[in-house]
């Protein structure tokens, strides 16, 4: 037994001069690897040492402009956000440089969902709808088949709230909740789902307060920026008219909105910091728009509205919002744009294209107000 623990014992102290004398190596090793990293840093710190936000500003200027002047569509459009994404000095010069979308109609930062759309054309959208989770997912066209997914910008989820339901949405499809980071809104319904409320994450304007009461606060919010406040202020509302007589005819609605105003300034500034000021359209602040009267037609023995093609499938969720144009604007003419139109194309799939003065965040929750049955408006 002795001559056993012996050999056991001289056994263990050899592992253990080998591992101490590996583990001296390593430290060595990553001494000089340490030593090495830092003559890299000092080098690349050095006045001599080129490195790109040491650029010329015009040259950088020149480099991000033409990246921007090209990459017009996603995914390409994703090289305008890496530029921005390499130091500050690149991001400042990017947002000086990328244009709003109702300017240049592209649409490149977060905070563009919620600025309004192009003056002379609409965002081509798709909306995506899930029945079996209740999610709806909002895509940006790149190209005129209703197949292709496009580029995700938004998802909502209905969640059911004591007698009404709620929609919440968000920047992040897998993470639909009011306690995330990526959390930019929801909309509220009542009992007999006719009448909707729009909340906003951030405050419309400067001096506005949340809403107090108890089912619109935010629980476990993550307040992203302390100067500006975390919860929910009412940017608009979505009325359905009743209609007692039960007579043909598509549903009619009303649109009172805070609708945010087509300042450039505001691009490229992350959705914490986006301050928006009050819209003059109105006295009160809100443009109203409403639905689009269609039109009988005798041979088919249906209501009809013009799609431009968009639009496939006949459904009572087909719709489009105009506002009246003021006359007394340069270049009115005292017609109605469609500022928003929504409809049909497959089972669960819908098209949505909205322009100035809506916002995606606000025509998404617009056409949200759409899905599910409304007795007493049909």
């Amino acid at each position: 037994m002795s001559l056993r623990k012996a050999f056991r014992s001289r056994k263990f102290s050899k592992s253990f001069r080998e591992l101490k004398l590996s583990d001296e190596d390593q430290a060595r090793g990553g001494n000089r690897r340490v030593v090495r990293d830092s003559d890299c840093a000092d080098s690349s710190s050095s006045p001599s040492s080129s490195s790109w936000s040491d650029m010329l500003p015009e040259l950088l200027g020149e480099i991000i402009r033409r990246v921007e002047a090209s990459e017009d569509k996603w995914p390409h459009r994703k090289n305008v956000v890496a530029c921005a994404c390499v130091c500050k000095r690149w991001r400042d010069i990017t947002k000086e440089i990328a244009r709003s979308p109702s300017y240049s109609g592209k649409i490149t930062f977060p905070s563009c969902l919620k600025q309004p759309g192009p003056r002379d054309f609409p965002h081509q959208c798709l909306i995506k709808r899930n029945k079996k989770t209740s999610t709806f997912y909002l895509y940006l066209a790149l190209t005129s088949s209703f197949t292709d997914k496009g580029k995700f910008l938004l998802a909502a989820r209905r969640y059911r709230h004591g007698t009404n339901y709620e929609y919440i949405i968000s920047l992040d499809a897998d993470d639909i909740s009011q306690g995330s980071n990526a959390y930019v809104g929801k909309l509220s319904s009542d009992f007999l789902g006719t009448n909707f409320t729009i909340y906003d994450s951030q405050p419309p304007h400067s001096g506005a307060k949340p809403a107090s009461s108890r089912s619109t606060r935010r629980f476990a919010s993550k307040q992203i920026s302390p100067q500006v406040p975390a919860g929910n202020f009412e940017v608009g509302q979505v009325s359905y008219k009743f209609n007692l007589l039960k007579s043909r005819g598509p549903r009619r609605m009303i649109c009172p909105l805070i609708c945010p105003p087509s300042d450039e300034t505001a691009i490229g500034k992350p959705l914490d910091n986006l301050k928006l000021k009050k819209t003059a359209s109105t006295s009160s602040g809100y443009t109203f728009l409403r639905n689009k009267a269609p039109r009988w037609h005798d041979q088919l023995q249906c209501w009809c509205l013009n799609f431009h093609g968009r639009v496939t499938v006949a459904s009572v969720k087909n719709f489009q919002l105009v506002a009246a144009v003021d006359p007394s604007q340069p270049g009115g003419k005292g017609d109605e744009e469609t500022a928003l139109q929504f409809g049909k194309v497959g089972d669960d799939t819908f098209t949505m294209d909205y322009r100035q003065p809506l916002s995606a965040f606000q025509a998404f929750a617009i056409c949200l107000t759409s899905f599910g049955t409304k007795l007493a408006c049909e």
